[in-house]
């Protein structure tokens, strides 16, 4: 049987990427131009400046794509973009780029929630994952306690109050002058420190849900008392409770739903320090745990291709009517 071959388009933030996956989860090529070098002069994603960046490259990385890929518009059976959720500007780039493909290449369109797409990024390169799995979905917007109990059936255990951990990151590595993004800063720094310091471990023994302002708020005012503290000892104190807090929680979640494996996905599972550590916990715990190559942590298409491909079976083609939405929510 001929395998069907779908194109994934992503532009969420702040990378405009595309791949060509095929229905056995095989990636014939991911293409991701990131824009941080046009970020980092402002400290942070502006979105503006992300949605005209990615109208002025989404053709050149989606040709890139099938280019790299060794196919042509007539041989791909889906297009998929993530709708959501995500800056709306930038969204709206990538979902009608697809449409336009959709209608001219007369094929159908799907739309991918985010993450969902990231809850899949492991199965791109594990497909036979035993469920069910706990997931933790840890980025810059997200902090998501995931029980995954067959495919596209999960439900959530738990999630941010306040800051999403990536976000925390960022916030801790921009007071310490460290630029951005924060959390590849905080994570290289934390290295060459020492596990000194005694910043609070917020909620880690109350339910599933996670609360890292206050952690944030610790470490600035330890700073402002203590300047002569070295930097790299904070970065790594700050990067121990952060770790800690995710992982107790993951492990009581795998305890409570009797899970066979845990997964991590989203930008902040490129975090060394918590790569190690769900490795180490599930190694004594017995269990089977699967962390995704960096680059299928971080925004990607493969993960879209793939999962559109999974939700086109399973739900039909959208609408060439349906648009995009920035806060939309993950629903198993």
């Amino acid at each position: 049987m001929t395998s069907e071959l779908t194109l994934g388009i992503e532009t969420s933030c702040d990378e405009t990427a595309a791949s060509v996956v095929t229905s056995e989860n095989v990636v014939l090529s991911s293409v991701v131009s990131s824009q941080v070098d046009l970020h980092a002069r402002y400290g942070g994603v502006v979105p503006e400046v992300a949605s005209r960046a990615h109208v002025g490259l989404v053709n050149p990385v989606i040709a890139q794509a099938l280019v790299e890929a060794g196919v042509e518009p007539k041989d791909i059976d889906l297009v998929a973009a993530t709708k959501g959720p995500g800056l709306i500007g930038s969204l709206l780039v990538g979902v009608s780029a697809a449409k336009a493909l959709s209608l001219v290449w007369g094929i159908p369109y799907i739309g991918v929630n985010h993450l969902e797409a990231h809850l899949y990024s492991c199965f791109l390169e594990e497909p036979d994952l035993e469920l069910p799995l706990v997931v933790l979905l840890v980025s810059g917007g997200h902090t998501i306690l995931v029980s995954m109990e067959d495919h596209l059936q999960y439900s959530i255990l738990g999630q941010t109050l306040d800051d999403a951990v990536g976000e925390a990151y960022d916030k801790v590595a921009r007071y310490l002058g460290l630029g951005y993004p924060g959390g590849p800063a905080i994570d290289q720094l934390a290295v060459h420190g020492k596990n000194t310091i005694e910043f609070p471990r917020p909620i880690i023994n109350d339910g599933f849900d996670f609360s890292f302002s206050g952690l944030k708020t610790a470490v600035i005012n330890y700073v402002r008392q203590n300047p002569e503290t070295p930097t790299e000892d904070v970065a790594a104190s700050f990067q121990e409770a952060v770790v800690e807090v995710l992982t107790t929680k993951a492990r009581k979640a795998l305890v409570n739903t009797g899970a066979k494996g845990l997964c991590i996905g989203g930008g902040v599972a490129a975090n060394s320090r918590l790569r190690e550590a769900v490795f180490d916990i599930c190694l004594e715990d017995g269990l089977h745990s699967f962390v995704p190559s960096r680059a299928y942590c971080t925004d990607n298409a493969a993960m879209v291709a793939s999962t559109g491909w999974r939700r086109f079976l399973e739900d039909g083609p959208d609408s060439l009517d349906s648009g995009a939405d920035p806060n939309l929510k993950l629903h198993g």
